[in-house]
């Protein structure tokens, strides 16, 4: 019998990854039709990958139609064929990577826990459970594991906060709210890795004293949804979680819910608005209890950090920023996908090396880093590396590692327009300079460009940013100025006049 692979995840499912299965499942008894995780080559799918003495062999895209041609080239043996792209794990775009949180991605039957354990699985909560919560923690602490979801709070001082709160009721929330544009790296965990996530939880939950833990997801993501209900169902069934119980919840369709107070708000089942800091959530979180909240990328990378150890782990990256990253790539780019490798390559080496530049052919003009609120960088700065204090000193930020590529068409006072709009849309409403601030600033930005007093109108575009920034409850407000003004300092001739 022949095993063939192709992905169930979302992104190869809406380019018919189903109907292609569906075709190779109908060619008979002999073929094995295994719907695993995507690798992560977005531009390939729907990739199928045929189990040979060589490897699996891949070949993508494939579509419903090329399956018959395929299996008469002799598919099942990996023959030569147009759309045969070699050995999936030789390719360079995967082997120049460094994969340890999406080291299983694509390798894997997402929902078969034996495939799981088969292939590393369970090792980190094995040991760490052989451990004290105390040690387990400082394991963390040592691998300079900084949280995935944007703001780059190192896990282990989080951890450590909660776990010296007295009280027995204590909470583990995963934030799987992924909103920001060019994101998909937690939606791709949740798919194609979910007992990861769930191994994850359950470390972080025995190293800080919680019985309980809330994994939630954005409303948009349904098969995510369904893939992690069924994940958490089997774990359960298999005795994985011992004494802790973690529960699905569906999110309120709000991507203020992505800032960590929004969320526990929403699934305490009120609004999600932003809570004022102090108390932070280690101290008083979800219903009042001491609770970590980190992103999916944060607990997802747990398991490797306990299997082999913090030394491991801390020995890739640079400076501050340990470990890896997993970079999304994403908008006007001709390879877009999931990139993980060390911190401190490049922004270029992502976009030209990775990427292979613009889907249109036009030049790369600007690059987008870190989600709607993150700044815009011109070509000129493709040397800086991707770590947080580089971008920070740079004024930008790395976010959830969303990089979203603009060709030369590109109008970047329509971009810091945008930026503005999205935040009063998406505002919680809490905070003045947050919800009337965007409003003013897309006036604003609307008389610069219609030539109306320039200059002056420039001024008081400043005093706005400086204003959101330092007077926001939250980041929503206090970084919506970032891509402003990254627009306005690398692309000043974009906010000229413009004729009807």
């Amino acid at each position: 019998m022949t095993t063939v692979y192709v992905p169930r995840d979302s992104a190869a499912r809406s380019v018919g990854a189903d109907e292609v299965a569906a075709a190779l499942a109908a060619t008979g008894p002999d073929v094995r039709v295994v719907r695993n995780g995507s690798r992560g080559l977005l531009w390939l799918e729907p990739l199928v990958e045929v189990e040979t003495a060589a490897g699996r062999v891949g070949y993508g895209p494939v579509a419903t139609g090329d399956v018959p041609g395929l299996l008469a080239a002799g598919l099942l043996a990996g023959a030569d064929h147009p759309l045969r792209l070699g050995v999936v794990g030789e390719l360079p775009w995967l082997a120049r990577q460094q994969r340890v949180t999406f080291a299983r991605m694509g390798v894997t039957d997402p929902l078969c826990p034996d495939d799981y354990v088969a292939h590393g699985g369970l090792r980190g909560l094995r040991r760490a459970r052989e451990m004290t919560p105390a040690a387990v923690v400082a394991e963390v602490t040592e691998s300079g594991l900084r949280g995935r979801g944007g703001a780059g709070f190192p896990a282990g001082v989080k951890w450590q906060t909660v776990l010296a709160c007295p009280g027995e009721l204590k909470f583990v929330c995963c934030n799987a709210d992924e909103g920001d544009s060019g994101t998909f790296a937690d939606r791709m965990v949740m798919e194609g890795d979910p007992f990861m996530l769930i191994e994850g939880m359950a470390i972080a939950a025995h190293a800080v004293g919680a019985s309980e833990g809330y994994l939630y997801i954005r409303s948009e993501y349904p098969d995510a949804v369904a893939t992690m209900r069924a994940a958490v169902g089997i774990a359960r069934d298999r005795g994985w979680l011992g004494d802790f119980a973690p529960h699905v919840r569906v999110g309120a369709g709000a991507y203020i819910c992505g800032e960590e107070t929004a969320m526990l708000e929403s699934l305490e089942g009120k609004r999600g608005m932003v809570r004022a800091k102090p108390p932070i959530p280690a101290l008083e979180g979800l219903f009042g209890r001491p609770t970590v909240v980190n992103n999916v990328l944060t607990l997802a990378t747990v398991p490797a950090i306990l299997a082999g150890g913090a030394a491991a782990y801390r020995d890739l990256g640079v400076e501050r920023s340990r470990g890896t990253q997993v970079f999304q790539l994403g908008g006007n780019v001709a390879r877009g996908g999931i990139v993980e490798t060390a911190f401190g390559v490049t922004l270029g080496e992502l976009v030209a090396g990775y990427g292979g530049g613009t889907r249109t052919g036009r030049p790369v003009r600007a690059v987008q880093v870190g989600g709607p609120l993150g700044a815009y960088l011109p070509t000129s700065m493709f040397d800086l590396p991707m770590d947080y204090e580089a971008f920070a000193a740079a004024g930008a930020m790395l976010g959830h590692g969303g990089v979203v590529v603009f060709d030369d068409s590109v109008d970047m006072a329509a971009q810091a327009r945008f930026a503005f709009e999205f935040c009063a849309e998406e505002s919680c409403g809490k905070c003045t300079p947050c919800r009337v601030g965007s409003v003013r600033g897309v006036e604003v930005i609307d008389r610069i460009r219609a030539g109306e007093q320039r200059d002056d109108n420039l001024v008081l575009l400043g005093d706005l940013c400086d204003l959101m920034t330092d007077g926001s409850l939250c980041a929503m407000g206090g970084l919506t100025p970032m891509p402003v003004r990254s627009a306005l300092t690398h692309f000043t001739d974009d906010f000229e006049a413009r004729t009807p």
